[in-house]
C-alpha cells in the first residue's frame, strides 16, 4: 500500500520564498565600517534575484560554481541563496588558508566567478594569478575599477545588481541536485569537497532549528559568528528564512571590542562559533566588568569546532547567566550531528554531566562506535571506540576523490574517539590522530587540555604526544599563561593534574608560549604543534 501523498522536492527555493513572505519584515543586521546596516528578508530575497540575473548574464549556467570570499554579511546571505537557487552552486571559501591551498581548492572545483569583499582584495589579487578557470571577479564594498587580465573581468556588486528585476524564473530543480561545496580544513591532507544537495540542506535547516537543537523561532535573533565560509555557517542561512529568526552579521569586526560593541547595538538572543572567539569576550567583559550590560540580551550561545572547556561554560552561565551548548559535527555532516541539551527530568548535577557531552544525536543521524578490528562496541557510556555515522546530509563520498578509507560500509569514519550513553548522548574523547599512546593505554589530550584550562594561571592548552624511547609516546603539556608578565610554575600544574588523574597520565614535559598557533576555523593547530616540537623550536622542559 502507498501513501496519498505527492513527491514534493524539498529545494532551497521554497526557503527563499517562504522567507521572502512568511518572514518578509525580519532583519539582517550586518556590522559594517560606518555603522550597522540591516535589510529585511524581502530586500535580500529581491537582490538574490538581481544577483541571479546578473550572474545569467556572465554566464554561469546550471551546475557552474560560483565562489565567495566574503565575511559574514547581507550580501553573502543574498548569495547563499541567489547561487543554488538558480541551479548553480555555492562555493564559499576559506580566507584564513594560505594562498597555495585556497587556490588548489577554486581550481579542483573549478569555479567560474568569485564574489569578493573589498577588505580581503590585497589577499585576492595576489591570488587571481592561480586561478585556472575563473572569468568573472564582483566586489563587494567599493567600485571594481580594474583593468581586466587573464581574460578575467572585474564587476562592482552594488552596480551589477542595480539594473537587474528584482524577480527571476527560479527553475523546478531536482532536490538532488549540488546546492553548495565546501572544503574540509585539510589538517590531515589535502581539503576535500563536500557537496551538500537541496534536499539535504533542507533537511538540516529544519533540524537544526528545533527545540531540542538551537530551538530557532521568528522570536530570536542569531549572532553568526562562526564564518559563512565554515560547513555553510552551521546551515544559518538557511534556517532564518525557514523559521522567521533573524540575523545580525558581524562582517570582518571579530575582535572581542567590536564583537561586544555590535552585541549591545543589536541586542541578539543568541550566538554562535567557536569557543575562542568567546574566551576573547570574557576576558575582555571581565578586564571592563562594566560591559556585562552589553551582552546581557544573549540568553545562548552554541559552540563547536573544537571541544569547549567546561571552565569556559561555568564562566559564561555564572556570571552572564548565558548557557552554552556544545554542538558536535564535521564538514561531512553539513555539520549538525548533536547538541548537549540536557534531558528534561534530570536535576542540576546530572544536566552539567549531559553539557558537557558533545550532546544528543539528531533523530536523522545514526551513530555506531567501532573497535580496533573493526567490531561494533556497546552504547554503555563507558566503552570508547572510533565513531562513525550515516544519514540524510551526513556525505558518503568526497567530490572528484573518493577518500575510500573514510567510508566504511556506507558509514563516515569521523576520526573521533569517543564512547556513547543508551539514551544517545556522545562524548568524545579525542581525534583518533591526537590520542597520546603511552605504554599500552590511550591518554585523551582533550581531557588534559580541559583540566589545564580550569587553573587559574592557565588561559589556553594544548597536548601532543611526543615520542618516548620507553613509553612509545609521553603527553607535551604546551600552555599560554592568563598573565604574560607573570612566570608560569609548572610543578604547579602538574600537581593541579596530578590531583585529578592517575600519574601516568600526567605530563613531565611543559613549555609556555605567547599563544598557540590555531587553523583557520579557530581549532588549535597541533600539526603545527608536533612541527615545531620536531624541530626543535618549541623550548620544553620538565616541571620542577
Amino acid at each position: 500500500m502507498l501513501s496519498t501523498m505527492p513527491h514534493t522536492p524539498l529545494r532551497i527555493r521554497r526557503l527563499l520564498e517562504h522567507g521572502a513572505t512568511r518572514h518578509g519584515t525580519a532583519q539582517v543586521t550586518t556590522a559594517t565600517e560606518t555603522g550597522v546596516v540591516s535589510a529585511s528578508y524581502a530586500d535580500v530575497a529581491q537582490n538574490a534575484a538581481r544577483l541571479a540575473r546578473a550572474l545569467r548574464d556572465l554566464g554561469v549556467h546550471r551546475g557552474d560554481r560560483v565562489a565567495t570570499l566574503m565575511w559574514n554579511n547581507q550580501q553573502h546571505l543574498e548569495a547563499y541563496y541567489a547561487v543554488p537557487t538558480m541551479g548553480a552552486v555555492l562555493h564559499p571559501l576559506n580566507f584564513r588558508l594560505p594562498p597555495d591551498v585556497i587556490a588548489h581548492i577554486a581550481n579542483q572545483a573549478e569555479d567560474r566567478v568569485v564574489i569578493v569583499d573589498a577588505s580581503v582584495l590585497p589577499m585576492f589579487e595576489g591570488l587571481l594569478p592561480m586561478l585556472r578557470t575563473v572569468r568573472h571577479v564582483i566586489v563587494n564594498g567599493e567600485d571594481a575599477d580594474r583593468p581586466s587580465a587573464r581574460r578575467v573581468s572585474w564587476h562592482g556588486y552594488a552596480e551589477l545588481i542595480a539594473s537587474q528585476p528584482a524577480v527571476y524564473p527560479w527553475p523546478d530543480l531536482h532536490e538532488d541536485q549540488a546546492a553548495a561545496v565546501c572544503y574540509t580544513t585539510g589538517t590531515t591532507g589535502a581539503p576535500k569537497g563536500v557537496v551538500y544537495s537541496h534536499r539535504s540542506v533542507y533537511l538540516h535547516a529544519t533540524s537544526v532549528s528545533l527545540p531540542g537543537h538551537f530551538a530557532l523561532s521568528h522570536a530570536e535573533r542569531m549572532l553568526a559568528v562562526v564564518p559563512q565560509f565554515h560547513v555553510l555557517a552551521w546551515g544559518l542561512p538557511y534556517a532564518a528564512f525557514l523559521t522567521g529568526m533573524q540575523l545580525a552579521m558581524p562582517g570582518r569586526f571579530l575582535a572581542a571590542q567590536p564583537l561586544v560593541d555590535f552585541i549591545g547595538a543589536v541586542r541578539p538572543t543568541k550566538a554562535a562559533g567557536v569557543p575562542t572567539v568567546w574566551q576573547s569576550v570574557l576576558d575582555h567583559i571581565a578586564a571592563d566588568p562594566a560591559r556585562h550590560a552589553e551582552i546581557c540580551s544573549l540568553q545562548e550561545i552554541v559552540v563547536g569546532g573544537s571541544a569547549c572547556p567546561p571552565s569556559l561554560m561555568r564562566a559564561y552561565e555564572e556570571r552572564h547567566g548565558i548557557l552554552m551548548l556544545h554542538a558536535w559535527g564535521m564538514t561531512e555532516t553539513s555539520p549538525l550531528g548533536s547538541i548537549s541539551r540536557p534531558p528534561a527530568d534530570v536535576d542540576s548535577a546530572a544536566a552539567w554531566r549531559y553539557r558537557l557531552s558533545q550532546g544528543r544525536f539528531a533523530a536523522e543521524v545514526e551513530a555506531r562506535l567501532i573497535g580496533a578490528h573493526g567490531e561494533p562496541l556497546a552504547h554503555d557510556g563507558q566503552t570508547v571506540g572510533e565513531l562513525e555515522v550515516r544519514g540524510p546530509w551526513v556525505t558518503a563520498s568526497y567530490f572528484k576523490d573518493q577518500g575510500e578509507d573514510k567510508f566504511h560500509d556506507g558509514w563516515l569514519r569521523t576520526g573521533d574517539v569517543g564512547s556513547i550513553t543508551a539514551d544517545g548522548y556522545l562524548t568524545i574523547t579525542d581525534r583518533l590522530k591526537d590520542v597520546i599512546k603511552s605504554g599500552g593505554e590511550w591518554i585523551s589530550s582533550i581531557e588534559l587540555e580541559n583540566l589545564l584550562m580550569t587553573h587559574q594561571d592557565v588561559l589556553e592548552a594544548a597536548v601532543i604526544g611526543v615520542p618516548d624511547e620507553k613509553w612509545g609516546e609521553r603527553p607535551l603539556a604546551v600552555v599560554v599563561p592568563r598573565d604574560q608578565h607573570a612566570p608560569v610554575d609548572t610543578a604547579a600544574l602538574r600537581d593541579h593534574l596530578a590531583e585529578l588523574l592517575p600519574s601516568w597520565q600526567v605530563p613531565r614535559l611543559w613549555a609556555v608560549v605567547g599563544s598557540l598557533p590555531k587553523t583557520s576555523v579557530g581549532k588549535f593547530d597541533k600539526v603545527a604543534l608536533r612541527e615545531l616540537h620536531a624541530k626543535g623550536a618549541l623550548e620544553t622542559s620538565a616541571a620542577a
